[in-house]
């Protein structure tokens, strides 16, 4: 979570997807993922061997396992899956469709991240996911709020973790965020994000200049129907 701009953390990012079934190609992916599962819950990647996000991952759940079997347990109820593959506007999100965490793969491998970090992503996601089995969805109106209570579900657990200080204040200065910010969180918001992160995904894929001006030029031409009259 980066304290110069806490509305860019990565429970922050990114709208619950609507729909409950999974796309085609959310299908394939999961299909050619290498996974594992952890006391019945499905850790999957897309990434090439050796597959050091899914390593980071089981790391994760063993910590939070040691350290907060409460949440552990909530863990592997409301989630069926922890899926590790290339998010285009978010480092993680709780996908509605898959009811899985959502973790994405430039995320988990950044050179400082850590279990720690990683754990408490997880906690905030999985809170989303029991936030949507009681009925609560992720509408505009509601996301500072629901937000709001998974930062605290995350405090709650990086409480019982030893020198996790500096991540505690992360999360207060985010939930202090929350209550003055109007727009992060706006439909406008994320599709601009969306945009913007398809983009910059191209890139991290090396994708040719041509490929990604075509895409530039199809978001530009998206945007001008949706904004017209």
């Amino acid at each position: 979570m980066q304290l110069e701009a806490p509305q860019r953390s990565r429970g922050l990012a990114v709208a619950v997807k609507p729909e409950r079934r999974p796309s085609r190609i959310d299908r394939l992916g999961l299909w050619f993922s290498k996974s594992s599962m952890i006391d019945g819950l499905w850790i999957g990647t897309t990434e090439s061997k050796p597959y050091p996000a899914l390593r980071r991952v089981e790391e994760a759940l063993q910590l939070i396992k040691r350290h907060d079997t409460l949440n552990y347990s909530r863990i592997s109820r409301n989630l069926d899956r922890i899926w590790v593959h290339l998010l285009p506007s978010a480092q993680a999100h709780y996908d509605r469709s898959l009811n899985a965490c959502a973790l994405d793969e430039r995320y988990v491998l950044n050179e400082t991240m850590t279990p720690e970090r990683i754990a408490s992503t997880i906690v905030h996601e999985a809170t989303h996911a029991r936030l949507d089995g009681w009925g609560i969805i992720y509408v505009e109106s509601s996301r500072y709020r629901i937000e709001a209570a998974c930062l605290r579900r995350e405090l709650s657990f990086l409480k019982k973790l030893p020198d996790s200080g500096l991540m505690q204040e992360e999360i207060v200065r985010t939930l202090e965020w929350c209550e003055s910010d109007e727009t992060y969180l706006t439909d406008a918001s994320f599709r601009s994000r969306e945009r913007q992160g398809q983009i910059d995904t191209l890139r991290y894929l090396n994708a040719p200049d041509w490929l990604i001006q075509f895409a530039m030029w199809l978001i530009r031409r998206r945007r001008s129907r949706v904004s017209a009259p």
